[in-house]
């Protein structure tokens, strides 16, 4: 028993981390080689003053050279909304319904470590300290924001959600709406007794906005410098970490299986002695949990937040969670960084190669088209939708 139980720890530990590694390799080839592709083919003379600092490149050179930052930054936002689209995926693989509010929950994430991270810094905790130090606070306002936004998760669910659990499904659909309106709101008055202030900015400490070379890449006669910020490699980490054990709890723990009980048949799990509205009521602080920590990450890369700051990050998460195969924890994770590399390219693309007729304003028609076409062709998404029947 020992040893069955070690092999599925490692297995369930490890599963993920190959599963990254192919979902990056592979996004990361297809659109290198259609961009690469593209610029042989468009190839010229590329000048343009403010973007390529006084050197004239030709159009395949000038895309060769960027690639490597591209894919980069592709990564990195594609991480952020996978964090986000496993907190939909998670409710809908258990109850079938699409959580909006959840949006609003991210935000709330957001909105309490970065108050906790500007408190510390108005009483002078965040100035001249060590690393370790500045890594500690950032580890507690993410603790703190997850587990404000999973305990408002699991009121919304029994408030707004359970009341309406036997209702047609268009009936929870809007009430989640306007539990949605109701958080940003509810935000918003929150910040104007306590603050004032609807933008808050994190605080900037430690050593989160330096960069780290780590290559220098020989690129047609010229060098480039690899590079990533301190605050991009922690999103990536951490979200790899809340794949991994997000993906352990559902599929080893007792938790995980009472889960995938009540997702394939909540009767009959409810007959084998599981509480079903306790199980419900996890998942939402689950779900809601990874969408608080997913809140502060997002903060962290951006710095700036707002009441509405939710909306669109939660929009492009569920946009990926429904191309990954919603209800699927690993197509939330292909859709999220396959949606973040489409959407990074075509911003960094978009204008040189349509010689500044599109600009990167363009760039979520591109990846919203691409979903089209993704849909289309499959409409479960890449990996196919896990619901009840098929849990």
């Amino acid at each position: 028993m020992r040893r069955t139980f070690d092999y599925s720890l490692l297995r369930e530990i490890f599963r993920p981390l190959g599963q990254i590694v192919v979902f990056v390799s592979a996004t990361g080839l297809i659109l290198s080689a259609t961009m690469l592709l593209l610029a042989f083919l468009l190839r010229g003379t590329l000048v343009d003053q403010t973007m390529i600092k006084n050197y004239n490149l030709d159009l395949f050179t000038y895309t060769l050279i960027n690639l490597p930052q591209v894919l980069i930054d592709g990564v990195t936002i594609g991480f952020v909304y996978a964090t986000i689209a496993l907190g939909y995926t998670m409710v809908y693989g258990v109850l079938e319904f699409i959580n909006f509010a959840h949006s609003e929950i991210f935000a709330i994430g957001a909105f309490v470590g970065v108050e906790v991270l500007i408190g510390f810094n108005n009483a002078g905790k965040l100035s001249n300290i060590p690393v370790w130090q500045a890594y500690a606070f950032l580890i507690l306002a993410v603790v703190l924001g997850s587990v404000a936004a999973g305990t408002v998760a699991i009121v919304v669910e029994r408030a707004a959600y359970r009341p309406l659990r036997g209702a047609p499904r268009l009936v929870p659909l809007i009430s989640a709406i306007g539990v949605s309106f109701f958080l940003q709101d509810a935000i918003r008055f929150v910040e104007s007794i306590t603050t004032g202030q609807f933008h808050r900015i994190i605080p900037t400490f430690g050593n989160f906005d330096e960069r780290v070379s780590f290559a220098q890449l020989p690129i047609r006669g010229n060098i480039v410098d690899l590079n990533i910020q301190v605050k991009s490699l922690i999103v990536i980490i951490s979200a790899v970490l809340m794949v991994m054990g997000l993906n352990y709890l559902v599929n080893v723990t007792k938790l995980g299986k009472a889960i995938r009980s009540v997702a394939q048949d909540r009767q009959t799990a409810s007959l084998m002695g599981i509480n079903v509205n306790l199980i419900i009521s996890m998942t939402f602080l689950i779900g809601g949990a990874l969408g608080g920590a997913a809140g502060l990450l997002y903060a962290l890369k951006f710095t700036r937040i707002d009441p509405f700051v939710g909306f669109f990050p939660g929009l492009k998460a569920f946009t990926a969670a429904v191309m990954g195969g919603i209800g699927n924890i690993t197509g939330a994770l292909l859709g999220g960084i396959v949606l973040g590399m489409l959407e990074t390219f075509a911003g960094s693309y978009l204008s040189v190669f349509t010689l500044g007729a599109m600009g990167a304003e363009y760039k979520d028609i591109l990846a919203f088209a691409i979903l089209i076409l993704v849909l289309i062709f499959k409409p479960s998404g890449l990996l196919g939708e896990q619901v009840g029947q098929k849990a």
